[in-house]
């Protein structure tokens, strides 16, 4: 098991002339799991990531690999390995690529080819860069980040561009390197394409922390809906009324209505009394995406509009 340090942000903040991208940002994110850093464009999640790798200078205060920032670190590309808005020379082969950030972060011409393998490039060592689709461009990315073998890994929405296929390759690949220890920072803007990756999320937006807690958490925010049907529709949505029940029509026939934030329980129990006939009642989860899109909301309820900086 990879002994990983946590990655520590204290009152992290940024400010660009008049404008505060990033302002008073603490949390932290713990070895062995995967942690995704959620925000919409233009939240300030590049800013943060490139104050967490030491290529901006934070306004106030700090962002540690450990005990250390970044910089701090003896070989810090050894320590952490980074995919943060790649950029590659067209002209170079992927495994010429490699090749060349090797001596940087103390890896082998072997163990170039090993991580060319890993992402599903082998067949494409000696393929121009150029001619790269994005998806192989990130994974040439993640080839990058994990050339030195580190125990931390941080990736700036590393599924843009993948494919399907790509997405889940993408998706074992970081629960597999969590499993062995890592610390796994994953950034993303939409909620759906790591739900099924991480364990931990951090929701920020207009700069500032909106959420941070284990994936569980985040669904437990979620409001309980339920879909009920009946033949004597026009009762039913009578009975969820009088109970001052939000409801919407279903989706599978005209004799459904979905209630929404009442549990199954309370809306049967309710239809019962009436004496209706019920054909179904099911409890539906809220997608956790309507969550996340509420809470960015609140929090843009709760501030004056501004510019960010992504």
């Amino acid at each position: 098991m990879i002994d990983a340090p946590p990655l520590v942000l204290e009152g992290l903040g940024k400010r660009f002339g008049s404008v505060q991208a990033v302002e008073d940002l603490s949390f932290t994110v713990a070895p062995g799991r995967v942690t995704g850093f959620l925000g919409p464009n233009g939240s300030g999640k590049t800013t943060t990531l490139r104050m967490l790798l030491g290529l901006t200078r934070p306004t106030t205060g700090r962002a540690l690999v450990g005990e250390r920032a970044y910089a701090e670190l003896p070989v810090p590309g050894a320590v952490v390995g980074a995919a943060l808005e790649p950029g590659f020379h067209p002209g170079r082969t992927a495994r010429g690529h490699l090749e060349a950030w090797a001596p940087q972060v103390g890896a082998s011409r072997a163990r170039c080819r090993e991580v060319l393998a890993m992402v599903g490039l082998d067949q494409s060592a000696e393929r121009r860069v150029g001619g790269f689709s994005l998806g192989m461009r990130q994974r040439l990315g993640l080839a990058a980040a994990l050339l030195a073998d580190p125990p931390v890994l941080v990736l700036d929405e590393p599924a843009n561009g993948l494919d399907p296929e790509g997405i889940k390759w993408l998706r074992g690949m970081l629960r597999h390197l969590a499993a062995e220890g890592r610390t796994v920072l994953v950034s993303s803007h939409v909620l759906g394409e790591v739900q099924h990756t991480v364990d931990d999320v951090v929701i920020i937006a207009q700069g500032r922390l909106v959420h941070a807690s284990p994936l569980e958490g985040l669904a437990a925010l979620a409001e309980p809906r339920t879909y009920v049907e009946s033949p004597e529709v026009e009762r039913l949505t009578g009975v969820l009324a009088e109970q001052g029940w939000a409801t919407s029509p279903g989706a599978r026939g005209a004799t459904g209505v979905v209630v929404e934030g009442v549990a199954a329980a309370r809306v049967g129990a309710a239809v019962h009394a009436a004496g209706l006939e019920l054909h179904q009642l099911t409890s539906q989860g809220t997608d956790l995406e309507d969550v996340f899109f509420h809470l960015v909301e609140q929090a843009g309820d709760r501030r004056q509009p501004q510019e960010v900086v992504a």
